[in-house]
């Protein structure tokens, strides 16, 4: 008879557990409470209410619970065990306190009363030692096994405390079992609070896609920032992420913002929101929900995350929603991590802006220093010529001044290979005036279309001409070339001259030419500065070839 009365108790008390696993699973399913279970801290308001919740549970428990001999079979431990393991100490020992209070003071002098306060203060404390000890994927199993033992243990104190010993072997013998089996039901609440952390990670991943998709789609606009690229950066945000209306800002001025409200922004505005401002000066976080006083009326929701470089406030992105508590802790994650990448491409944006505005800088710089250097040897052609031959130095100081002109007139930085190629003619042309018949010159053009930093192949040419061909007291041939190589195109002058020497080269490599080399390690860093590798020279037999080769994709 007593296995058949244990059976049907057991029974009960899991009908009653599951109306609490029940109502877990529907307060699971409340967005604002499914926020605070998927929280790994939670703010002391957020503690109180879920305490509020448990007690209640165990309230419950003892109220709903089975009376047997003066013992009440109930689920007030599971309740107290199960608060414990997901919220932590807090929820569990003052769970285990109220209830376990509760229990006494309803049965003063009952025969269990005293053994149900101290096993319920002892669950919640058990309770907080597993949520800090035990790993989150084992807590289910550590919290059935606590629950029994603490249900053990309160059989173990009826027993001792039973006045007489017999009624207390009794009321055991009648509810031991389905109390302590009873204890299973810890698992299945664990479990279930799992699935709903388990959705955060899933939901975490899905957010961080998203984040980093949006960082993939507005990386394009990052490489020059301006007010036609943050415009579009916003709009892809909106559009991601369903907003109303996204802003950017510096730490004084809207800098874009698109969506509702937009035609306030057109051509941008100083900041007036004082959420704003109070951001920048912060550097916090900044969430309304409901806000009521916004200068657009129709915007109910903020949110105001400051963009940081270097750790200094540089400026804010602003997310606006016209329905009120739009903006849950699952958004805000993303879109704080969302600023974050933000910042870095900005940060990135203008580290990339500053090196080519100082690439551009040494690229003037170096060509400054070319400029004189062929001018001096120029003028000195001219003046070996003018007693010999007036009228051909006539033309030559006007070739001199047309290329002069011409190369003042250049504004692009890169010019078209065949204007280049028309820089060489022109100092070719001064040079022969020199030397005469000593001087030969081919060409071997391929017919490509490519740019070239201005002064880059006549110097090369220049050093063939007075490093090698001018060395020997024979004749001498330069071959200057354009060749397609298929994925890259060469560009190469060849000498028959006397060959540079092997130190030579070794000193260009390691940045430590002379000054009589001047053209080609000027040329050498302005190579290197452009396509990323410098020239490549190499010892003939007779003679220097010197190239440099253009991947196609940096044409």
């Amino acid at each position: 008879m007593y296995a058949s009365t244990e059976i049907q108790m057991l029974i009960q008390l899991i009908e009653r557990a599951a109306l609490l696993l029940i109502s877990l699973f529907f307060l699971s399913r409340v967005p604002k409470f499914k926020e605070t279970l998927q929280k790994e801290n939670h703010s002391p308001t957020e503690l109180t209410l879920i305490t509020i919740i448990f007690c209640a549970f165990a309230l419950f428990g003892t109220y709903s619970g089975i009376e047997v001999e003066g013992s009440i079979v109930n689920i007030r431990i599971i309740a107290v065990m199960s608060g414990g393991i997901l919220f932590g100490p807090w929820v569990g020992i003052i769970t285990g306190i109220v209830s376990g209070v509760h229990r006494y003071l309803i049965d003063i002098g009952g025969v269990t009363s005293i053994p149900c306060l101290i096993t319920s203060i002892l669950a919640g404390i058990v309770s907080g030692i597993i949520y800090f000890r035990v790993k989150k994927q084992n807590r289910w199993v550590y919290g059935i096994a606590a629950g029994m033992i603490c249900e053990v243990l309160t059989m173990v104190l009826i027993l001792v405390m039973a006045e007489p010993f017999s009624l207390g072997l009794d009321i055991v013998s009648q509810i031991a079992l389905p109390m302590i089996l009873g204890q299973v039901s810890i698992g299945f609440i664990v479990l279930m609070i799992a699935s709903v952390e388990g959705e955060k990670e899933r939901i975490a991943a899905k957010q961080a896609q998203l984040a980093l998709g949006i960082a993939n789609k507005t990386l394009p606009y990052f490489r020059s920032i301006n007010s036609e690229s943050l415009h579009k950066i916003c709009r892809i945000i909106q559009k991601e992420i369903k907003a109303d209306a996204v802003a950017i800002t510096d730490t004084r001025d809207v800098l874009a913002y698109v969506g509702f409200g937009e035609e306030k922004y057109k051509n941008g505005r100083e900041i007036i929101s004082g959420l704003t401002k109070e951001t920048i000066k912060s550097g916090k976080i900044t969430i309304r929900n409901n806000i009521a006083d916004h200068h657009t009326p129709q915007i109910h929701c903020l949110l105001i995350i400051p963009l940081e470089e270097r750790g200094i406030v540089t400026g804010t992105l602003k997310i606006y929603y016209r329905k009120a508590y739009t903006i849950t802790h699952t958004l805000q994650t993303m879109a704080i991590g969302l600023a974050q990448i933000i910042s870095t491409l900005m940060e990135i944006s203008r580290v990339e802006q500053i090196k080519e505005a100082a690439n551009k800088a040494e690229l003037r710089a170096l060509q400054t220093k070319i400029n004189p250097h062929f001018l001096f040897n120029a003028l000195n052609a001219i003046a070996s010529t003018t007693r010999r031959n007036p009228e051909k130095a006539r033309e030559l100081i006007i070739s001199l001044s047309g290329y002069m002109r011409y190369n003042l007139e250049v504004e692009d930085e890169l010019i078209d290979i065949h204007l280049a190629l028309q820089q060489v003619h022109d100092y070719i042309d001064i040079e022969k005036a020199r030397f005469g018949s000593k001087l030969q010159v081919e060409y071997d053009i391929d017919d490509v279309q490519i740019k070239v930093p201005s002064l880059l192949i006549q110097p090369l040419v220049e050093n063939a001409v007075v490093h090698g061909i001018l060395k020997r007291k024979a004749p001498g041939l330069i071959t200057i070339s354009v060749k397609d190589l298929g994925s890259s195109i060469r560009v190469s002058v060849e000498d028959t001259g006397e060959g540079i020497k092997e130190e030579i080269i070794d000193q260009l490599y390691r940045g430590e030419m002379s000054s009589r080399h001047i053209g080609l390690a000027n040329v050498h860093e302005r190579v290197k500065l452009i396509y990323g590798t410098g020239l490549v020279i190499e010892r003939l037999n007779p003679g220097t070839k010197v190239y440099f080769d253009i991947t196609k994709e940096k044409r």
